[in-house]
């Protein structure tokens, strides 16, 4: 395959990625949007994590500025599909080359990763020298609502899409099981930002609360701008100390319907 015919698949492979990104993006914070803000605006109401009521102006740009995310993903994807044919990745086509149990267990692998990823970078972003510059856009929303899981810069952008290049780089990877990983972070990232409490009372204190975050977690770091930086895991904000210090006063009063 010639250098242009590499860099002629490789574009279709990344804009077919950012409209399945897009696809999704929409599906989930469309329903997402319809549920909270719209059919069960009502009985959700008193679990409203955001103490504002979200603008159209704010809607319109978080909506735009994922859209802009979901470009940049594309572009990305781009390279990194070019990498993946000159045989410089870790990606495979068959998956008897690793079998069923290996395309099982890279997914949880994928999400730990992450998890980590996302964590580490999350807090550099909010360093001084570099928030401006990354990381203030997505926090023009105090009270995100479900569009804004892609409200990025477009700086921060490439670092959320730097995992990516991370795994295929890294570790055994079918495209079948990143498109699965794919949803999988698109669907959590979209209900971290829905503003609104889902998880019943007993959920923090079960096992269950303890590994995982919550809406109220993500909320309360857009609230703060500081604290609960983890994605989804509660693992490094509780082994690094950064969970915020009323992060159970306030999950314990939205999920009683106590917030509004």
């Amino acid at each position: 395959m010639s250098v242009n015919d590499k860099l002629a698949f490789a574009w279709r492979v990344g804009a077919g990625f950012s409209m399945n990104q897009a696809f999704w993006y929409a599906l989930f914070a469309g329903v997402a949007w319809c549920l909270f803000y719209w059919l069960l605006r009502d009985r959700f109401r008193r679990r409203r994590i955001g103490r504002e009521d979200p603008t159209r102006s704010q809607v319109r740009r978080e909506l735009l500025c994922s859209l802009r995310s979901i470009a940049i993903f594309g572009l990305v994807t781009l390279g990194v599909v070019y990498a993946a044919l000159g045989g410089w990745t870790r990606v495979y086509m068959r998956v008897n080359e690793y079998g069923w149990g290996w395309f099982a267990l890279s997914l949880v692998v994928m999400v730990i990763t992450h998890d980590a990823y996302f964590y580490w970078t999350h807090r550099l972003m909010h360093h001084r020298w570099f928030y401006r510059w990354f990381h203030r856009t997505h926090h023009l929303s105090t009270s995100p609502t479900p569009w804004a899981a892609y409200a990025f810069s477009p700086a921060e952008a490439f670092v959320q899409a730097g995992i990516g290049p991370l795994v295929v780089f890294t570790i055994p990877t079918h495209p079948a099981a990143f498109s699965l990983f794919m949803i999988w972070q698109i669907a959590f990232n979209v209900l971290g930002h829905c503003g609104y409490e889902i998880f019943p009372r007993w959920f923090l204190r079960s096992p269950l609360g303890v590994l995982l975050n919550s809406v109220t977690h993500h909320g309360q770091h857009h609230e703060t701008f500081q604290a609960n930086y983890s994605l989804y895991f509660n693992v490094w904000d509780r082994l690094m100390g950064t969970n915020h210090k009323s992060y159970e006063e306030r999950f314990d009063a939205a999920s009683r319907g106590e917030s509004a």
